[in-house]
């Protein structure tokens, strides 16, 4: 075994690559790009090097960079991840030539698995079941558009070098085509410096169930059973899960013995994924081969009791496969969700900023936490926003499902927005429970599972405003009992006024839109009224997270947060509302911008500019194209008018709220 080891990656997956290492005893190498300096890997590591500027083509692609480290720190093995270098021939070729150990498969597999075009004619060769399309060399606008009317609409659009959703456009008519293609080409040189492509007849309604390979040096290669992740939005994963609710025993073998033998055809070392697009008539169809750990790994190891990264360790020092195939028995269920700094309720924009609150469930049998980040850590522009990795296990999917709606209960992000509420909604939802959800659904009915403009319950508006008021008055007793006279009446917060117990305005603000909340009484008995609704509130008490109070007779327990400055809550129906307090008593200046301007979301690059000043626009035009946390942002005209400038220029990096249109008054 390695006693050496260099992590070429960072964040979640460096730090779960660390902890292996540390349990098996092996010395662990970090490399950090600027922005990275404080970063968790760079803390966790037994020692972490420099390697360049914060934007990944300055650092975490940068080979050479990372190759000097090794050499210089006597690393005698380097893991990639995933992502970054991890499917990168020359990286790993390098590697191989320098004498350090690449922790991944073969150059010659990654080569013929890497390009989604390569792969296909791969797997034509060996017979293996490929969708109807186009993989060829030829890359000619003209060429590619004559294909696409041979496979048919509708088509995928695939980035030949791609993976993790980049580069993909589904085209429904050949009027929408050429500018599809252009789009997907950008992305594709943008997240993997290759502009190719390959098409594919779409398939309608299809399910993404992947299958975990695993080969080691002496020719043995197994499969570790399926991971179904037919949960996506925009291709790229949400939920991930095993086993496929959708697969019986024949499938399962069949599948398999397809996944073994596209790994078989390239005499495959180490992780891999071959995913299957499958129809909802069971019959599959090779879609790619991933060449290294897959994200959502974690679920595997959980029903199989297994560590992957120590088996890629084991197999990259030489040693064979820990067991073969007859050996391979799974149990029970895992559910994996990923927490990101986005906000869907516009449009999953990525966020960035610090981690001021991080509350996650405590790890156990049943959940279990993979991050890149703790409170106080700063989720950067210049990488993917994840923040952590939830998985869960139980002994059926049912209680699996239990497990995660529990955990994703006690999560609490403050700082960037987060995507937690609609994770609940999610798995709340029937298409996943009863586990009919196919790979478009989240896209086509994405309003199912957004918050939106829906009011708060009454019932969510009372249970904050009682939080509030328990929350104040403990202040202030706290308060009092450090004081000069614990005892003085002016130190209680029971809103007394001589006769009667006086009138307070607690003022809540949710998505913009405030409420105001008059409230009589103290000490967790409080009559509130919000407009003609009124509640009487009685033995209200806040412990331990949750809220236990009866409401017009009726006993609630919720889960619920407060402080100085917000408060959170599940409502009795598991919809979770995040209130911001406000002061009691404000105005509102009427003045405003009248959507005369386009200011950027965030920080970023842009990549097209499709209107100039003189222009007139339609509500809703395309106006720019930028990129940002590698990802395509269309920025779009607030209404229709005339364009009065333009004042960003393609290639132009920006800064968030940088103004880049203005419109006519």
């Amino acid at each position: 075994m390695f006693e050496r080891v260099l992590i070429a990656n960072r964040g979640e997956i460096a730090c779960r690559v660390i902890r292996t290492c540390r349990r098996l005893g092996i010395h662990t190498i970090a490399v950090y790009s600027e922005a990275d300096k404080d970063a968790q890997h760079v803390r966790l590591a037994d020692e972490a090097w420099p390697i360049g500027g914060p934007r990944p083509a300055d650092s975490y692609l940068r080979g050479d960079a990372i190759l000097d480290v090794a050499k210089k720190s006597g690393a005698q093995a380097i893991h990639p991840g995933y992502g970054f270098l991890s499917e990168n021939t020359g990286f790993a070729r390098a590697c191989i030539d320098a004498g350090i150990a690449f922790i991944g498969p073969r150059p010659e597999s990654i080569d013929a698995m890497g390009s989604k075009a390569a792969a296909k004619a791969l797997m034509e060769k060996h017979q293996v079941p490929l969708v109807p399309g186009y993989h060829g060399d030829n890359q000619d606008t003209d060429f590619l558009a004559e294909q696409a009317r041979k496979t048919g609409f509708p088509l995928m659009i695939k980035a030949a070098a791609g993976g993790g959703g980049k580069g993909m456009r589904i085209v429904r008519a050949e009027k929408e085509f050429a500018d599809a293609l252009a789009s997907a080409q950008r992305e594709a040189a943008s997240s993997f410096g290759d502009t190719r492509v390959i098409l594919e007849r779409y398939v309608e309604h299809p399910r993404h169930i992947e299958f975990q390979v695993f080969g080691d040096t002496q020719g043995n290669i197994i499969h570790l059973n399926e991971r179904e992740c037919s949960a996506q939005r925009r291709y790229q994963k949400v939920l991930e899960e095993t086993p496929s609710p959708f697969l019986d025993a024949t499938r399962r073998k069949a599948m398999g013995e397809a996944a073994v033998a596209a790994a078989k055809a390239v005499n495959y070392v180490g992780a891999g994924t071959v995913e299957f697009i499958v129809g909802q008539d069971g019959t599959f169809f090779f879609m790619e081969m991933n060449t290294r750990l897959q994200v959502e790994h974690p679920v595997t190891e959980e029903t199989l009791g297994l560590d992957l990264v120590e088996w890629q360790l084991r197999v990259a020092a030489g040693e064979a496969l820990p067991l073969r195939q007859d050996q391979i028995h799974a149990q029970g269920h895992a559910i994996e969700v990923r927490l990101y700094a986005e906000d869907p309720d516009q449009n999953f924009l990525p966020g960035s900023g610090k981690l001021r609150t991080l509350t996650l469930p405590a790890s156990s049998r049943h959940v279990r936490l993979d991050g890149g980040v703790v409170e106080g850590d700063t989720v950067t522009i210049f990488y993917d926003p994840m923040i952590a990795k939830l998985i869960v296990y139980d002994t059926d999917r049912t209680q699996a499902l239990q497990r995660m709606r529990e955990a994703l209960a006690q999560c609490d992000i403050v700082g960037p927005k987060s995507n937690i509420a609609f994770l609940e909604r999610l798995v709340r939802h029937p298409v996943v429970i009863e586990g009919r959800i196919d790979t478009g659904y989240l896209d086509r009915h994405l309003d199912e599972f957004l918050t939106g403009d829906t009011p708060p319950s009454d019932q969510a508006l009372f249970a904050a405003t009682a939080a509030v008021l328990l929350h104040d008055e403990a202040a202030v007793a706290r308060a009092a009992a450090h004081g000069s006279d614990p005892h003085s009446p002016w130190a209680s917060a029971d809103a007394w006024r001589i006769g009667h117990a006086g009138k307070r305005i607690v003022a809540l603000s949710l998505r913009d839109q405030r409420y105001e909340i008059e409230a009589h009484g103290h000490d967790g008995h409080y009559q509130l009224q919000q407009g003609d609704a009124r509640c009487d509130v009685h033995g209200a008490r806040l412990n331990n997270g949750a809220l236990s109070a009866r409401f017009n007779g009726e006993g609630v327990r919720l889960p619920v947060y407060a402080d100085a400055q917000r408060v959170s809550l599940h409502d009795a129906e598991g919809q979770r509302y995040a209130f911001v307090r406000a002061a009691a008593f404000a105005w509102e200046s009427k003045e405003g911008t009248g959507g005369n301007q386009i200011i950027a979301p965030m920080p970023g690059r842009i990549v097209l500019v499709k209107a100039k000043a003189g222009d007139k626009v339609e509500a809703g035009q395309e106006v720019l194209v930028m990129e940002a946390m590698k990802m395509e942002l269309a920025l779009k005209a607030p209404r229709a008018g005339t364009i009065e400038s333009v004042s960003a220029t393609q290639g132009e990096f920006v800064e968030a709220d940088a103004v880049l249109v203005r419109f006519t008054n």
